[in-house]
């Protein structure tokens, strides 16, 4: 019973004209109804009795609103940098869209996909897969969620710097009807599905128009001060009520979420970003915060043996590198000199010592069990050889070069990054270090501000082939392939690999171009592959956070139950 219905009842029972049904304040159904009949009260002692049980049923449903209300206290390595779900290419910028939006369909913790806002869909020929929308869908803005706003979104999407990438091979999204859009590749193309896990149809009219300074609401500016980087409407479990860039961010549930199947109760999240591994875990432990990400390494043994915490690991699939800038640093042109530089890194006893066993030394860019990954290829610290490589090169004497590095972005980002310039000391590079916030540290790696810096990659369609679409194709930005090839490397036959295989739909020919892709790449040594970071998260007992948990590291929090 609402109170808006209790007032009525309230009002017909004054006037005596009607009986009043008062719900026992236990009971949360129809059931247990007591009836009084209103004609048979007279006197004050009657209407005593009218605004008692009034009195205590609004008693009943405040406290039982307050019992049910759940609050969040979490705490992340950072906040998100934008709330432009389109204006950065990054885990922080998904993790917040699938809080503020939903995509057409999302990933499962089996790899398989699961409807969202695509209720269902087919393939209708080897070019074109239809989606069919949900009906009745509302953005945060009041606004119906039609084909026409996951048309501009796909649009939007287009033109953007960070994503346009990903959608290369997309010739067009055409609409059928309202709730009704098919995806159309210009050649048979074998991600349709994991492409569209990043459509989160945003609200069209809601960005329509000009902000107070004259600007379009739609525009995408990277680290900018654009409508969109402040502002949204997006059809998800959560709006944000107040956000202070790198001190708080408040969510609400969103009143008229399309989802009453989840089994989400939490109706506000507090999220406080605490850079400092041991600060973030205390904060835990001491019931501070209820949920903490990611847990370091170092504190992992410490939290599982607290009775109080839940911890949950899984293997993971992003791989830490190092790119070689072959443009502001002439030494790095000649592969001999970035074979010795991977040769000098030992990357197992980053493992051992940084990262306390918590990942898995790499030699390449796909994990196990991607169609890409070459079992032959194994890591390769040699310091003898990385020495004689040097002296083959021209440069036993070393030189100098600077490196930057995200100190908050990846588990021990800031002290591997000490570490590997502690092991290009041994041929005698000399290293000048700069580690920041991820928040200072991207508008530098949009730069290529450093000879040497370091980036993290989780693939965004689960494919071997997004590693090098973005980490090592020839940087265009008309397709933005290369976007985060701050190295600059270029070799064009892997480029037309990278365009080859995603015309393929053989599975076995596609591994094939694939693994001949990190073959290639470990020749050149195109990169400095580090290792595959592995995830855990933590949290107080009675926040189940084990169902919400995937390894793209996309907690989905609108699902999340609290006890």
């Amino acid at each position: 019973m609402t109170i808006r219905c209790l007032l009525i009842c309230f009002y017909e029972a004054f006037v005596f004209k009607v009986k009043w049904n008062v719900l026992s304040p236990t009971l949360s159904s129809g059931e247990n109804m007591k009836t009084i009949n209103c004609k048979s009260l007279s006197g004050r002692n009657e209407l005593k009795l009218v605004f008692s049980l009034l009195f205590n049923s609004l008693i009943a449903i405040t406290l039982t609103t307050a019992v049910n209300a759940k609050t969040l206290n979490m705490a992340y390595d950072a906040d998100p940098v934008s709330m432009d779900p389109h204006e950065q290419l990054s885990g922080g910028t998904l993790q917040l869209s699938h809080m503020i939006f939903d995509p057409l369909l999302r990933w499962n913790r089996d790899l398989g996909f699961d409807a969202r806002l695509a209720e269902r869909w087919e393939r209708v020929d080897e070019k074109t897969v239809r989606f069919h929308l949900r009906k009745g869908v509302k953005f945060h803005s009041g606004n119906e969620m039609t084909a026409l706003d996951v048309r501009w979104t796909f649009d939007r999407l287009k033109r953007s710097p960070d994503f346009k990438g990903i959608f290369v091979p997309f010739e067009a999204l055409n609409i059928v009807d309202k709730y009704t859009i098919e995806l159309v590749t210009k050649e048979p193309y074998p991600l349709v599905l994991h492409t569209a896990t990043y459509i989160f149809p945003m609200d069209r009219k809601f960005y329509d128009g000009y902000d107070g300074k004259g600007r379009t609401k739609d525009a995408i500016v990277k680290h900018g001060d654009a409508f969109a980087s402040f502002n949204a409407s997006g059809t998800g479990p959560y709006t944000i009520a107040k956000r202070e860039q790198g001190v708080r961010v408040d969510f609400r549930r969103f009143a008229n979420y399309w989802d009453t199947q989840s089994p989400g109760n939490v109706d506000k999240i507090v999220l406080t970003p605490i850079k400092e591994d041991p600060t973030r875990v205390a904060a835990l432990l001491s019931g501070d915060v209820d949920f903490i990400a990611p847990v370091p390494p170092a504190d992992l043994d410490r939290i599982d043996r607290d009775a109080n915490v839940n911890l949950v690991t899984m293997s993971g699939t992003r791989i830490i590198t190092f790119q070689l800038n072959q443009k502001r640093r002439p030494e790095l042109k000649d592969k001999r000199v970035r074979q010795a530089i991977v040769y000098a890194i030992n990357n197992a006893g980053i493992v051992k010592k940084i990262m306390r066993g918590f990942g898995t030394a790499a030699a390449q860019q796909s994990p196990k069990g991607y169609l890409g990954y070459v079992p032959d290829l194994k890591p390769r610290y040699d310091l003898a050889k990385a020495k004689r490589l040097m002296k083959e090169a021209g440069y036993a004497n070393g030189f100098s070069a600077t490196m930057m590095a995200p100190n908050n972005r990846y588990v021990n980002d800031d002290k591997i990054a000490e570490a590997v310039a502690g092991m290009l000391a041994k041929i005698k590079i000399k290293i000048n270090l700069k580690t920041m916030p991820k928040a200072q540290y991207w508008p530098k790696f949009d730069e290529r501000a450093a000879d040497i810096m370091m980036i993290g990659w989780h693939s965004d369609t689960e494919d071997s082939s997004n590693f090098t679409e973005f980490l090592l194709h020839t940087p265009d930005e008309s397709t933005g392939y290369g976007q985060y090839n701050s190295g600059n490397y270029s070799n064009a036959s892997v480029d037309n690999l990278v365009v080859r295989n995603q015309k393929e739909t053989n599975p076995a020919k596609r591994q094939a171009m694939l693994q001949e892709i990190e073959r290639i790449l470990h020749n050149e040594a195109a990169f400095v592959p580090l290792h595959w970071q592995d995830r855990a998260w933590a949290a107080r007992k009675g926040v189940d956070i084990a169902p919400i948990l995937n390894v793209m590291n996309f907690p989905y929090l609108g699902d999340l139950k609290m006890n």
